[in-house]
């Protein structure tokens, strides 16, 4: 599959991890024969709904990846992010018919987790979206 035009949202929350996220991403849409057009960057996980709404309506973007990580803190606060992030992602797909990838690791995670786990929740989110892309041409 070539020529897919993917649009990215990256949290700069745990940009030390999310930034490398986005690089490794770039490539892997590239080395697959795609090519990102737009990226917007966010305060958080909480936050991309809205940048992935803007994304799935443009008639320029074929499928969306999401990049962020949720680490674990000393409430139940990552969890609340985490689902609330993935639903709402989920309905935007779902409802503008267009994929968006869950590339948001956590929650339950530790920074060193989420450290070890980048290169593959980057890869695995492009890939995830790809597929779906394939699967919807079908």
């Amino acid at each position: 599959m070539t020529n897919e035009k993917i649009g990215i949202v990256v949290s700069d929350f745990n940009a030390e991890i999310t930034h490398i996220m986005e690089k490794l991403a770039n490539e892997h849409v590239n080395f697959l024969g795609g090519q990102v057009v737009k990226t917007i960057h966010v305060p958080g996980a909480f936050d991309m709904p809205l940048a992935v709404k803007k994304l799935v309506e443009d008639a320029n973007v074929d499928g969306v990846v999401t990049l962020g990580v949720v680490i674990e803190g000393d409430t139940d606060h990552d969890t609340i992010v985490a689902q609330n992030a993935a639903r709402k992602i989920t309905d935007l797909s779902v409802g503008f018919n267009k994929p968006v990838s869950l590339g948001i690791s956590g929650p339950k995670m530790s920074r060193a987790d989420a450290v070890k786990r980048l290169d593959g929740y980057a890869k695995r989110s492009v890939e995830s979206c790809f597929k779906m892309l394939k699967a919807m041409k079908a």
